[in-house]
């Protein structure tokens, strides 16, 4: 009954934007309108995602612990799902409708490895205490070296080389240094139907709202399966987020976690640069920020901090 209602909903809307249905000599395709609506249906509704793991409670389990784990506080929470993250990905792969997630998923894998070895540098309890010792995060500077040490051993994904020199110049146009091309390797490996759980989607992960902010539609055609317009849009956002925080670390955790997010906690603190929240973000933001510093130093041989706040044109 609700799929019916969006059908209807979506047909009503195409009807009433469509000036050119006013003329009484055109005749309307039911059948393909109501297969348009099907398909954004599919498309843009994450419980088709849930429908398809029916027959997969344990990899549905997965993904919710998996979502709470990276919104949580801690980095090192992620160890315990490593295993599972490796076995769901053949299951994923095997389905049409789920290979868009196992794109996601693949980016994600290394988050795993590198919270196994970031738990082995936080102190074990001392033998004299009675209660377990709190749990910290590894400062920032920490984790950066750690991220470096892990994406030297690793090569770019063999995804990115038919994007890469396309979509430099875009970014460039936009007076946002090129080298930030390179999160679309930390995003989704350069898979342009990467899909998350929650719904954000293409080569550089935009959720719907935003898409729309910067200029991508999401109907009828999703245009952040588009590389082009998404790079466009990503460019045009990292540029927003550099002029707002006037720092590209920060710019980026901002375009993980939300800008809204690292405004408050930077005004929270009083703390003016990333170091010093770094650790209080959710365990995703503290491994995604140094590990795009560290694929622009991989992959450019540059540092973050040496690139300009804007291009000069």
């Amino acid at each position: 009954m609700r799929v019916c209602s969006i059908i209807i909903a979506i047909f009503i809307v195409l009807l009433a934007e469509n000036n050119q249905l006013n003329s009484a000599d055109e005749t309307i395709d039911l059948n393909d309108l109501i297969q348009q609506g099907r398909k954004f249906i599919e498309e843009n509704f994450e419980e088709n995602f849930l429908n398809v793991l029916d027959d997969s409670p344990e990899i549905e389990e997965f993904f919710k612990k998996l979502q709470s784990a990276l919104a949580g506080e801690y980095v090192i929470d992620l160890i315990a799902l490593k295993d599972t993250a490796k076995s769901a990905l053949p299951y994923l792969d095997s389905y049409e409708e789920t290979k868009p997630y196992a794109d996601w998923l693949r980016a994600r894998l290394d988050y795993f490895e590198v919270a196994s070895e970031l738990k082995l540098i936080i102190p074990p309890p001392k033998p004299e205490e009675v209660k377990p010792p709190q749990i910290s995060n590894p400062p920032a500077e920490v984790q950066r070296k750690i991220w470096q040490k892990y994406i030297n051993k690793t090569s770019e994904p063999e995804n990115a080389k038919p994007y890469v020199s396309r979509l430099k110049p875009i970014f460039l146009s936009e007076k946002v240094p090129q080298e930030l091309v390179w999160i679309a390797e930390v995003e989704s490996g350069f898979k342009p139907q990467a899909r998350s759980p929650v719904g954000a989607v293409g080569m550089f992960q935009f959720m719907p709202e935003t898409a729309k902010r910067f200029g991508l539609s999401t109907f009828p055609i999703d245009e952040r399966t588009n590389p082009e317009k998404s790079a466009r849009a990503a460019a045009k956002y990292l540029r927003a987020l550099s002029s707002k925080f006037n720092d590209w670390r920060l710019a980026i955790a901002a375009y993980n976690v939300g800008e809204g997010r690292v405004q408050r906690l930077l005004e929270k603190t009083n703390k003016k640069d990333f170091d010093s929240i770094a650790t209080k973000l959710p365990a995703e933001t503290q491994m995604y920020v140094p590990k795009v510093e560290a694929a622009i130093l991989k992959r450019e041989g540059v540092k973050l901090s040496e690139l300009p706040l804007m291009v000069q044109k």
